[in-house]
């Protein structure tokens, strides 16, 4: 079963809205310095103001505020944001993420027609689009994940549409939901290795996430696939070679890898700071297992450039049908 939370006992609004309350009694983890090619560019800049305008205007939910994202300056100022659906408060409690964890509120119906409506007025041509985890729901909120795309379908019908989703562990149909609703990326993240997975990634399984993203091919093989995973988390290399494969017996077509960032002394701690030049190491050995592209740099992460990625992903597979 996914490692929810009692949401009785844990729901942050009863513990002084504390944002992670299962993590409120742990040992401090350890901080390590970072190296010096771990840098970002501080946020702040006109156009940042703009698209954040945008957002607080619309009551939207970002992945980049909510998760820390060290590339919010850079993606904002290029008016690119990563819209969260479903609230701000996650089910689910990775010991590696920053999104709040308790009892999520009722869903927004109006919501869609939000992000719809961002998205224009953004002049976004690419969006990307996630959610918290959402174990309350029937349908793990497959059905909103949905009606989001049909939304943006109708108002911004050029634009592309890129999804980053839970596992919808245990929730019958709900992948098929999504599926017809025809994304243009379908993104689920491994985060890590299967070693790491009962203390990074408890509620979650390994191989079912492998399955979600084989089964997304089965279904609509015109969609692209995608996954990321953090490294400095402890992970032999040889772990991270054996996920590609598994990956690619899956049909991905792209993976991402990036450093993992402490979010606080009560997350888990970075174990590595992983040098680029191993991550220019890992992305040949990607593309020489078949990926259709692959993003592998210290900062990397599931949305960041999605929009330029998103070109070069659909001319890597047009050369490929050519060839």
């Amino acid at each position: 079963m996914p490692a929810v939370i009692d949401l009785l006992k844990d729901d942050p609004r009863k513990k002084g809205d504390l944002r992670h309350p299962e993590k409120a009694h742990r040992p401090d983890s350890p901080v390590q310095r970072k190296p010096e090619w771990i840098r970002a560019k501080a946020p702040g800049s006109p156009k940042w103001a703009e698209t954040n305008k945008i957002v607080k205007e619309h009551k939207l939910v970002t992945v980049c505020e909510e998760a820390s994202c060290p590339n919010v300056g850079e993606c904002w100022e290029k008016k690119h944001a990563t819209f969260m659906i479903m609230g701000d408060t996650c089910t689910r409690a990775c010991s590696f993420c920053n999104v709040k964890t308790g009892l999520p509120d009722a869903l927004d119906r109006h919501e869609p027609e939000k992000i719809a409506d961002a998205v224009s007025k953004l002049g976004l041509t690419h969006v990307v689009i996630t959610s918290v985890d959402r174990d309350d729901l029937a349908d793990g909120g497959a059905q909103h994940f949905a009606d989001v795309i049909y939304a943006i379908r109708a108002k911004s019908p050029l634009t592309t549409i890129e999804i980053l989703t839970p596992d919808f562990l245990r929730k019958e149909g709900a992948l098929e939901i999504v599926v017809k609703a025809k994304p243009d990326v379908f993104n689920h993240n491994l985060e890590t290795v299967p070693s790491n997975y009962l203390t990074v990634r408890p509620g979650a399984r390994y191989f079912h996430s492998i399955r979600v993203l084989q089964r997304v091919k089965e279904l609509d093989p015109s969609i692209f696939t995608k996954s990321g995973i953090m490294v400095g988390l402890g992970e032999e290399r040889n772990e991270v070679l054996q996920l590609m494969d598994d990956l690619r017996s899956a049909d991905v077509d792209f993976l991402t890898i990036g450093q993992y960032l402490q979010p606080t002394r009560k997350h888990h701690a970075v174990i590595d700071y992983i040098h680029p030049d191993q991550f220019k190491a890992y992305e040949t050995i990607a593309y020489t297992k078949g990926f259709l592209l692959v993003s592998a740099t210290p900062l990397t992460r599931s949305s960041h450039h999605a929009g330029e990625d998103f070109a070069r992903l659909r001319a890597a597979r047009e050369k490929q049908l050519g060839r």
